[in-house]
């Protein structure tokens, strides 16, 4: 079966994976390449119901009430609707696919309920359950937008502060987002994502050296495919 070119931003929240994402789109657009482009969650649709409760607090107000398989499941029923309706026959005729998240959401945020020792049994578990079991295309490409927690937390009391929105049960705990970084990093090794550092020697790299960092690394990709 000819497969697609599957490319994942991922990071912390607050991280600036969502801009970058929208960054490249943006210049893939102007460059007139097809492809197409995909948000996980979809808040919009009725795969996403378990997952607005969970992060609302209404199945527990924090992210641990929720066991991590559980939480994964919420997420894995969302994407799987997502290819079943929208792009599998897309995927199927080979072209390029850009998602602002994916399976690797599950891998940071779900994966930094465990223990150090327990961390890489739910890791191979998870690609497992999605990729294998439910038969959801494996990413080709994951760019990991590799931050502190710190920053992140800052940066999201910001936007806070600036919208005049509330933050979910993974935004506003700090021990967890902090868990979530340290998550990331050991996630991007074990899957071999591909890192690009948002801080270097001690700067907050800007918007747009990280964008040029980004568009070399997919650039280099889609010349190898």
């Amino acid at each position: 079966m000819v497969k697609g070119n599957l490319i994942v931003f991922e990071g912390i929240d607050g991280s600036g994976k969502s801009t970058q994402f929208n960054m490249l789109c943006e210049r893939l657009e102007k460059e007139a390449r097809d492809f197409r482009r995909i948000r996980f969650p979809r808040y919009d649709k009725p795969s996403s119901a378990l997952i607005k409760m969970y992060l609302g607090g209404e199945l527990g107000d924090n992210p641990n009430a929720i066991n991590a398989y559980a939480a994964s499941s919420f997420y894995a029923v969302d994407r799987y609707a997502s290819f079943m309706q929208d792009w599998s026959e897309y995927y199927k005729r080979g072209e390029l696919i850009l998602t602002d998240r994916y399976t690797t959401s599950n891998a940071i945020h779900q994966g930094a309920k465990f223990s150090d020792d327990e961390r890489g049994g739910f890791l191979e578990w998870l690609y497992n359950y999605e990729f294998d079991l439910l038969g959801l295309p494996r990413p080709d490409l994951v760019i990991y937008m590799n931050i502190s927690a710190d920053i992140v937390a800052r940066r999201l009391l910001s936007r806070q502060n600036d919208t005049g929105t509330s933050r979910d049960i993974h935004e506003k705990d700090a021990d967890y987002l902090r868990q979530c970084s340290i998550l990331g990093k050991h996630a991007a090794d074990f899957y071999n994502w591909h890192c690009v550092d948002c801080v270097k020697d001690g700067r907050e790299l800007s918007v747009d050296e990280l964008h040029d960092t980004v568009y070399d690394i997919v650039l280099n990709h889609l010349a190898q495919k």
